[in-house]
């Protein structure tokens, strides 16, 4: 009888002291590695510690479809990985009751870097953006109440939110800064481009053209080595006549601003067709036809494209041998970012 005793007590032991361990061990913080000669990021991460616990809950969260109102629109439903979790070949994407987004879901990379958000940058805070697609009616038309009501009713969540934040409590706060960890961690910067600047490849002869007619002609927009300054300009887009969408003005309510939009970032373009806040062009050389033939010239019109972009069919076919060396397969097929369910260990996640 006293060794039943024994055992049963070692058994208590073991399992409590088991749970003590997973409901108490404090979150591992998660390396943030700046590539070389890349500016600082902009975000700050002491109000939002990296850690592994965070990012896991904010992939689960970025793959859950129970943040839309019917179950059918996760955040990656509209940013799919294979595409530099934009959408690929859709100009808008479907969003609740059969509805259609208003403009082309951007490609999220690099965000950290990023001050604001959205193609007129309507939001300032990457912690805040998520707040917009989940409660519009025409995407995934949902309201955080009824998404923590969600999560709470699942066993498995409280844990999780226990693990990354230290309690249980699921918060609209909490709900936002692990999707924050999670869109942090999209870093891309392992394309041939990349290896070339690190000196571990070189470019063939159209790509090193390619850069070097890209410097000439495309680097004032599209700063290296995140391909974009973050500014709004007017390209010379007119107005969809459904959509009438003009862009950063509807945000600013300054004329001045009438069609301008953030300029996009051009790593991985090969892959993140359609092109244009609206997805309007739909390959590259519609994107090169329009700045050299078919920009229409307007008051607000970027001072740079005031007499469109001269290129001629060389120039055209030597950058486009060059953009397809912004292509990042590892941050494609990279399985951190992948839906939950793929085994994710170091070095993957640069745990301290």
């Amino acid at each position: 009888m006293k060794w039943q005793i024994t055992i049963l007590t070692i058994i208590l032991f073991v399992v409590f002291a088991t749970g003590f361990i997973i409901y108490s061990s404090k979150p591992t913080p998660l390396v943030f590695k700046i590539p070389p000669g890349w500016p600082q990021p902009v975000y700050n991460f002491k109000e939002n510690p990296l850690t592994v616990q965070g990012f896991e809950l904010g992939r689960k969260l970025f793959y859950d479809g129970r943040l839309s109102k019917d179950g059918n629109f996760p955040c990656a439903g509209c940013h799919q990985q294979f595409a530099a979790f934009a959408t690929y070949d859709h100009n808008l994407s479907h969003g609740y009751d059969n509805s259609l987004t208003t403009r082309n879901a951007p490609a999220l990379q690099n965000l950290a870097w990023q001050k604001a958000f959205m193609w007129d940058g309507g939001i300032n805070h990457l912690d805040a953006q998520p707040l917009a697609p989940i409660t519009a009616p025409n995407e995934m038309a949902e309201s955080i109440g009824n998404i923590i009501k969600k999560l709470n009713s699942d066993p498995e969540y409280p844990v999780l939110f226990k693990q990354a934040f230290g309690s249980k409590e699921i918060n609209t706060k909490r709900i936002m800064q692990a999707l924050s960890q999670f869109e942090l961690m999209l870093v891309s910067n392992n394309s041939k481009y990349d290896k070339v600047m690190r000196g571990e490849a070189h470019f063939n002869l159209p790509e090193s053209l390619g850069h070097a007619i890209f410097k000439q002609k495309c680097a004032s927009c599209h700063k290296e080595p995140l391909f974009t300054d973050f500014s709004y300009r007017n390209t010379g887009l007119p107005a969809d006549d459904v959509l009438q969408d003009m862009g950063r003005m509807k945000i600013t309510g300054n004329p001045a601003d009438s069609l301008k939009f953030k300029v996009p970032s051009l790593r991985n373009v090969a892959v993140t067709q359609p092109y244009g806040h609206d997805g309007r062009f739909f390959f590259l050389i519609n994107v090169f036809d329009h700045y050299r033939k078919s920009m229409i010239v307007g008051p607000t019109t970027d001072s740079l494209l005031r007499n469109k972009l001269p290129l001629s069919n060389y120039e055209i076919g030597q950058l486009t041998a060059f953009l397809y060396t912004l292509t990042d397969s590892s941050f494609l097929k990279d399985p951190r970012f992948a839906p939950p369910g793929y085994t994710i260990t170091p070095p993957f996640m640069h745990v301290h």
